[in-house]
């Protein structure tokens, strides 16, 4: 059936408004999606105020963005909305007043419920443009869904995990590990910026893999740190003095500064849990397996840290590892002139 020319000019006339508004949108969305983000443009979303997640969210409140928090547990974040901080309900109720919605948890499982959850769910309540940060050590894996599904919905992720324990958060200090798009990276590194140094390592799932790879690094410079605490103390060496004398020599490290005097002053309060460190060494070991790659020293640290879980010290800090070789000798460390104590 032919149309009569005037209906054949107004349907023409319709089809080239409608194309014309589409790509007005589609221009506008994309200088929204180009433009650097700012407190005057970015409305900032924050899941999981822990040990990390509370110092690294203030900075960006001290910075002047407008935030809003959520986490399972209200009373962990009374310090953020003392500062300011506005509460969301929901990972999902979150998102649909956020722009960029950071995201810092516990375990891979965590991460897939307040990003992917269907209904409650931080993706589910993104609008169209909105970014994905999530800084959880989780499987490179989640972190290649997450970006396929926010991509599906017109959003874009980061996988971003850091480095650099409870004081990097504190001082704003971190090695952030970013992985997924280079622009979108780019677009949000004014805000990453407030929370330490951006590293970009490639695509979606990247950033996890460069994490993983700094634990391994890291569990087995702490064994090292804790047997040679050890093998000083029975060889009868004053510790502090024998910690300032390696400090400066090749056997220093950022683990040493860190963690040495808290191992002799007994202090095992945690900056990165044990619990969370067993997780993210499981992780390691699985991707090792589907690399086909054997790294025993990883193996051996992870079956030390296992051993503190078993005996209920899954909730103190990674420099505990100590106390897993302390058991194996039957001695305990002393920081004074008298370095051993038999039990």
């Amino acid at each position: 059936m032919r149309l009569s020319p005037h209906r054949s000019l107004l349907r023409f006339t319709t089809l080239a408004y409608s194309n014309s508004l589409v790509l007005r949108r589609s221009m506008a969305a994309a200088a929204a999606t180009s433009e650097p983000v700012s407190p005057a443009n970015t409305k900032v979303g924050w899941i999981g105020t822990g040990v990390m997640g509370q110092s690294m969210c203030s900075h960006l409140l001290k910075a002047g963005y407008t935030v809003t928090v959520f986490t399972r547990t209200k009373s962990k974040a009374e310090s953020l909305l003392s500062i300011g901080a506005h509460w969301a309900d929901s990972p999902y109720s979150l998102a649909s007043i956020s722009d960029v919605v950071f995201s810092i948890v516990g375990y891979p499982s965590d991460v897939r419920h307040v990003i992917l959850h269907p209904t409650s769910g931080a993706l589910a309540g993104l609008r169209s443009g909105g970014v994905l940060i999530d800084m959880t050590t989780s499987d490179p894996s989640l972190a290649v869904e997450i970006h396929t599904a926010a991509t599906a919905a017109s959003c874009s992720s980061i996988d971003a995990p850091v480095s650099g324990g409870d004081r990097g958060a504190r001082l704003g200090s971190l090695s952030i590990f970013a992985g997924g798009d280079e622009a979108v990276t780019t677009r949000v590194t004014p805000l990453l910026n407030h929370l330490g140094r951006v590293y970009y390592m490639g695509g979606p799932g990247k950033g996890q893999f460069c994490k993983l790879a700094n634990q391994v690094t890291i569990a087995s410079t702490m064994v090292g740190l804790c047997e040679g605490l050890i093998y000083a103390s029975k060889a009868g060496l004053d510790l502090n003095n024998y910690l300032s004398a390696i400090s400066t020599g090749a056997a220093g490290s950022k683990s040493l500064d860190l963690y040495g005097n808290r191992i002799l002053n007994r202090d095992f309060e945690a900056g990165f849990y044990v619990n969370h460190f067993v997780k993210d060494l499981g992780i390691c070991l699985r991707e090792c397996q589907n690399m086909g790659l054997a790294l025993p020293g990883l193996a051996l640290a992870q079956q030390l840290y296992l051993s503190l879980k078993a005996h209920g010290e899954g909730d103190l800090g990674t420099q505990a590892l100590v106390l897993a070789l302390e058991r194996l000798n039957n001695i305990s460390l002393q920081s004074g002139s008298s370095n051993l104590k038999d039990k």
